[in-house]
């Protein structure tokens, strides 16, 4: 039986394997090969059609792998006997209900959002389209023998050298052993946690803040007290009250472009805070994760006051992708040992592969030039959506005008409470995500604030909706 005429061209595309998929599929599908029926041999298959065995097997394989081919060792690959399932009818769509499990966990998944102005992350379509194809060729060119392994507890030592280098540009010294490389930026704020601290102990933490830091604390039963953020860092009179009160043993902050304000410290407020710092003697962890996307150079905490005293957490959500989850800590040498073992008991090593592919990101010399034309996107979506807020009679709690993030609320009179959990329904109705600033808060107030990613919040239907949401009613 012919079942297609192979595209034999040089570099055809879709390749031979793909064509030969393709086919078996479409003859299954047209009942031409029908359940429990025997295939062809490789051999067979392969002469009919001019083909390689290589090719055949290949996409013999890649349909049973699909659950259409049955095979057993030794045996004849037959059509599974499987009844094939018939193309979903898609289910009417119905807003989901926010809370912090939406907004901690399936929000990632929930795709029916088509305005994510509340979200963490920059669009799909503003990611570098060629740099992590082009690393994951790369990489796929490495021997298996060099990443079959769990490797090195550390992480990938070129990334760590790489990362170490790169600190060094900022002031900050740091040993490729004592970088210390995790799933993300978020699990190494939880490696931090779980190795500095122990249940009933005192944090201080941002407010607002890092809302899955308040989750990570909770879960771990520590003590957490709030100070308030400042346009300059960190209300250091409610800081220093704290620490005369509680044996405060970290503060937890982010220096740059914060998640959710937007805010970074100016030279002067970092320099207090350390000192503060210094005088009742506890840590300072600061979570950079967005400081590449930020055009004019900022102080760096722990260049400033050394590892013994700041803990640095950055990772490469923001710079290359979310979905490498890479990220990493460094501090001093002792305390990333410790870490090590806290890691690996959590999780053994991280994944080497994706450390791999953004080390091949970063050495790529596009990715600099990459990174200059996010920043430039996002000053444009700052103006543009700051704009619009003005004109829409928002507050807005500073002007970054760089980085993800305005922390803004809606007009008197201003929603909270009831009325905030209703515009925030109706906006999900509408296709509209929008992020209150109760999540954000460590003791959980509702002033009417809300987070706006500036990527996602040009669009005129988000203001739209807003103009229809403050009419009279």
């Amino acid at each position: 039986m012919i079942l297609f005429e192979p595209d034999r061209r040089r570099n055809a595309a879709p390749t031979l394997v793909d064509q030969t998929v393709t086919a078996l599929e479409h003859a299954i599908q047209a009942h031409l090969l029908r359940p429990g029926m025997i295939l062809p041999s490789v051999r067979q298959f392969a002469r009919d059609h001019g083909l390689s065995t290589f090719t055949v097997m290949a996409a013999y394989n890649r349909l049973v792998a699909r659950g259409l081919l049955q095979s057993r060792p030794g045996a004849h690959f037959r059509v599974s006997r499987q009844k094939q399932a018939a193309p979903a009818t898609v289910p009417e769509w119905v807003a989901p209900r926010i809370g912090a499990s939406w907004l901690l966990a399936d929000v990632f998944a929930d795709h029916s959002i088509s305005i994510k102005a509340g979200c963490g992350w920059l669009p799909p379509d503003w990611h570098d389209q060629a740099g992590l194809p082009h690393a994951m060729r790369q990489l796929s060119r490495v021997p298996i023998s060099q990443i079959s392994s769990y490797g090195h507890p550390l992480g990938y030592h070129p990334l760590r050298e790489h990362i170490a280098h790169s600190l060094l540009e900022h002031g900050l010294e740091a040993a490729p052993d004592q970088v210390l490389l995790t799933h993300g930026a978020t699990q190494a704020l939880d490696i931090v946690v779980r190795t500095l601290l122990r249940p009933g102990d005192h944090v201080a933490v941002e407010s607002p803040c890092y809302a899955n830091l308040l989750q990570i604390l909770a879960l771990n039963r520590i003590t957490v007290h709030a100070v308030p953020r400042t346009a300059e860092g960190i209300h250091e009179a409610t800081l220093q009250a704290l620490a005369r009160q509680h044996p405060i043993r970290a503060l937890f902050v982010t220096s740059v472009l914060q998640n959710p304000t937007g805010a970074s410290f100016t030279m002067a407020g970092a320099f207090r805070l350390l000192q503060l710092a210094e005088r009742h003697d506890f840590l300072v962890v600061d979570d950079d994760t967005s400081r590449d996307l930020l055009p004019e150079p900022a102080p760096m905490l722990a260049a400033l006051a050394g590892a013994s005293r700041v803990i640095y957490v950055s990772g490469f959500s923001k710079s290359v992708m979310p979905s490498t989850r890479v990220g990493y800590l460094t501090c001093a040498k002792p305390l990333v040992d410790e870490c090590a073992r806290t890691k690996m008991s959590l999780g053994l090593t991280s994944t080497e592969v994706m450390e791999r592919a953004v080390y091949h990101v970063l050495r790529d010399g596009r990715h600099s030039t990459y990174l200059r034309g996010i920043r430039e996107r996002l000053r444009q979506a700052h103006d543009q959506v700051t704009a619009a807020m003005h004109a829409h009679g928002f507050e807005v709690w500073g002007e970054p005008g760089a980085g993800l993030f305005l922390w803004a609320r809606p007009p008197a009179p201003r929603p909270t409470g009831d009325e905030l959990i209703r515009l925030t329904e109706q906006a999900l109705k509408a296709g509209i995500w929008l992020a209150p600033g109760n999540y954000f808060d460590p003791e959980g107030r509702d002033e009417g604030w809300m987070r706006f990613n500036v990527a996602y919040s040009g669009d005129p239907r988000l203001w739209r909706f807003f103009h229809r949401w403050a009419a009279p009613r």
